[in-house]
């Protein structure tokens, strides 16, 4: 006598959701049933059984004599893509009640329905081993992937032909839980031929009706292309009619474009035609005698290309809905139709012939083996499963050195005189770099951003860095998420409403991120500088203009327009000079490079520049640099011009600091170790006395534009919006 390896019976919760999968685990029911001493058998009713418009199914179940534990209502009704979804989770919703007062050892899942979905679901996050049936099988829509993953959730596997059993393996499934049993419900078809099958035939089709001379259609529609399928099924119904053959026409399931398919039925009058009979649902038992004397069966249910070989009637398979699947001889396919003839044709080719019996799909001793399978279940083994992968080739170099020094970054910055491009690793190293002058017009600057970047990606290859995407920084206002610039500065003409990343994307095909070089010098700081750990700080860069960005828990501010962090437009004085925004006493009207020549050149052309020890050529362009060496000899008027532009700075700290309160202001740029003494001394003179200890230092960093830009890459290079 057989022996369960378990100290009690194998408690067995069976769901099934429509009358196809019914067919095919009812066999396996009645094995169950038939063993007590082994099993405890529940059964769980949802789907398409409760619904009227789909034969309550759920009656056929009770008249086999199974007591059925639940019913669960999971059809939201719409038989459209949503309602699909809908139910799934109104499934997913019910389900776990269900299944803690079960409390199964095993649940049995047939096939690809998305029903079935959620009971493997719901079973896998409860713990619950999973046995599913038909696991491997290939098919057209969505139903492969529903199948598959199943299949990746599911514990143990029954197949029915040998390249469904291949094809779990190449899935990586465990070799050892798998069973080629053959599908359970030729267990009944190769039984069932020789039964009394003419009083069926008349009960379905008529009196006058004779064997070979009827014909059985079923035909679903296609969720991944509905629209075509309706088109097929409407060339099937018009070349049906044509042809002039008594026809059970059975209605759709309950997928989505089920109600239009019924649609067209009732349009071209089928149900009230003479030639036809439509029908909800007719019980498998008959079902079986029905198509094993047809004529022909024409549709695309997988009932056509699997059962109805194990009598060699002849098929018409329309459509893409079962491709892949294993057939007999006696399937003809029809891929595609654009009018009724090429259905027409087939339908005369096929009808009345008889092919050899096909037992690809079973041998009719599947429950015997399934019901064996289940007694060697052990449930003391681990629940989790375990994926049997190929080998893998090693990696050339598992070196954590190597690897974070490959990983780079072409960083791009687009300064108000030079447009520069550079490759960074991920240490902030500056690997290669490229200058040339920025061209005055949008057409040649894309041109030589495009140029520099291709020279720079291909050199990437020579001195072994991997590029991981495109960071850019650029003057004035950006739009980050869209890698657009939004508005420029004066010092970059032809620049606003400038889409960067589309171009360079394409080009390059990788990612590409933009941002405000102030905000990028500030994600510099954070990488590689002294903003390396610090949740708040705020950086100010003192070159040519004024500007900054601001980290806040450990994140770049951008602010609601994408204009935050415009420091150097921090208003100090109410009657200042005028800034280049229009407005006056702005921060960058005192202390920028451009201030600071302009107030250097007053000086110049009132011959109150040059102290001794200075010298200029006559050519020689007055820059802020001459003003900062008049101050260093001694020049009271160039120091008091300083010692302003340090003030102004210092201002526009302090309202930082009573705004933002961060611990941290690092002053960036080729101005910032002239202003840092006069910027605390500022900060000790008008701040609270609560941020007066916040530090303030120089950025050691030497070149955070090329770095930050880097950043967005190396920092980024897995989120889409920062």
């Amino acid at each position: 006598m057989e022996k369960n390896v378990n100290n009690h019976k194998l408690r067995v919760c069976v769901a099934t959701c429509n009358r196809a999968d019914y067919s095919k685990l009812a066999p396996i029911m009645f094995g169950i049933k038939a063993e007590p001493q082994f099993f405890e058998l529940d059964v769980v009713v949802l789907g398409s059984h409760l619904i009227d418009d789909y034969g309550n199914t759920y009656r056929m179940i009770e008249q086999d004599d199974f007591d059925i534990h639940t019913r669960l209502h999971t059809i939201v009704r719409g038989e459209d893509e949503a309602a699909m979804v809908e139910s799934v989770g109104l499934a997913l919703v019910k389900l776990p009640d269900v299944l803690n007062r079960l409390k199964p050892d095993i649940m049995i899942v047939h096939g690809d329905r998305f029903d079935a979905l959620a009971l493997a679901t719901s079973a896998a996050l409860m713990n619950i081993r999973i046995l599913h049936i038909e696991g491997g099988e290939v098919s057209g829509t969505i139903d492969d992937s529903i199948r598959h993953a199943i299949t990746k959730l599911a514990h143990y596997h029954v197949c029915c032909t040998r390249s469904a059993e291949q094809h779990l393996i190449a899935m990586c499934e465990d070799h050892d839980r798998i069973l080629l049993a053959g599908c359970p419900s030729y267990d009944k078809l190769l039984s069932a031929k020789n039964k009394d099958y003419m009083s069926i035939i008349r009960m379905w089709l008529g009196e006058d009706v004779k064997t070979r001379d009827y014909i059985v259609a079923l035909q679903h529609p296609v969720t991944t292309d509905i629209k075509h399928s309706l088109k097929m099924f409407e060339l099937t119904l018009d070349a049906l009619i044509s042809f002039n053959k008594r026809t059970l026409i059975l209605f759709p399931n309950v997928d989505a474009g089920s109600k239009e398919m019924v649609r067209v039925m009732r349009k071209k009058g089928i149900e009230h035609h003479p030639n036809f009979r439509a029908v909800k649902h007719v019980p498998f038992d008959q079902f079986i005698q029905l198509v094993a004397h047809a004529g022909c069966m024409i549709g695309n249910s997988s009932c056509g290309v699997r059962e109805v070989g194990a009598f060699g009637t002849p098929v018409i398979n329309l459509g893409t809905r079962q491709t892949g699947r294993e057939t007999g001889e006696n399937v003809l396919h029809v891929r595609d139709a654009d009018t009724q003839d090429k259905i027409l044709h087939a339908l005369q080719l096929q009808f009345g012939k008889q092919y050899p019996c096909s037992k690809i799909y079973g041998d009719g001793n599947a429950v015997p083996r399934i019901l064996k399978f289940l007694k060697s279940i052990n449930l003391k083994e681990p629940l989790q499963k375990k994926f049997c992968f190929p080998p893998v080739k090693d990696n050339i170099s598992q070196d954590i050195d190597h690897i974070l020094e490959t990983q780079s970054a072409l960083a791009v910055d687009l300064g108000g005189t030079n447009l520069r491009v550079a490759i960074v690793s991920m240490k902030g190293e500056i690997v290669k770099k490229y200058t040339q002058l920025n061209p005055k017009t949008y057409e040649d600057r894309l041109e030589l951003i495009l140029k520099m970047c291709v020279e720079a990606a291909s050199e990437a290859v020579n001195v072994n860095c991997r590029i991981l995407g495109v960071g850019i920084s650029t003057g004035g206002r950006v739009n980050p998420r869209e890698g657009i610039v939004l508005h420029s500065t004066k010092l970059i003409q032809e620049w606003s409403s400038v889409d960067l990343r589309t171009p360079i994307s394409d080009a390059l095909h990788l990612p590409v991120w933009v941002d405000n070089d102030g905000n990028c010098a500030a994600l510099a700081e954070r990488k590689f500088g002294h903003g390396k750990g610090i949740e708040n700080f705020v950086t100010l860069i003192t070159g040519t203009g004024i500007g900054g960005g601001i980290i806040h828990q450990h994140e770049l501010i951008h602010g609601s327009s994408f204009c935050a962090a415009e420091l150097g437009h921090i208003v100090v004085s109410l009657d200042g000079p005028e800034c280049l925004c229009g407005s006056q006493g702005c921060i960058e009207a005192y202390a920028s490079g451009i201030a600071l020549q302009r107030e250097a050149k007053k000086l110049h052309d009132e011959d109150l520049l040059l102290v001794e020890g200075m010298s200029m050529k006559k050519e020689e362009v007055v820059s802020a640099a001459h003003l900062i060496q008049a101050a260093k000899l001694g020049n009271s008027k160039a120091d008091s011009i300083l010692r302003t532009a340090g003030t102004a700075l210092g201002l526009g700290v302090v309202n930082i600091l009573h705004t933002m309160n961060p611990s941290l202001v690092i002053l960036s740029g080729v101005l910032a170790s002239h202003y840092v003494n006069a910027v605390k001394d500022v900060i000790n003179q008008q701040a609270l006395s609560s941020v007066k200890t916040v530090d303030v230092v120089v950025s050691n960093l030497a070149d955070p534009a090329l770095l930050g830009a880097a950043s967005l890459v190396l920092d980024y290079t897995t989120r889409r919006i920062y």
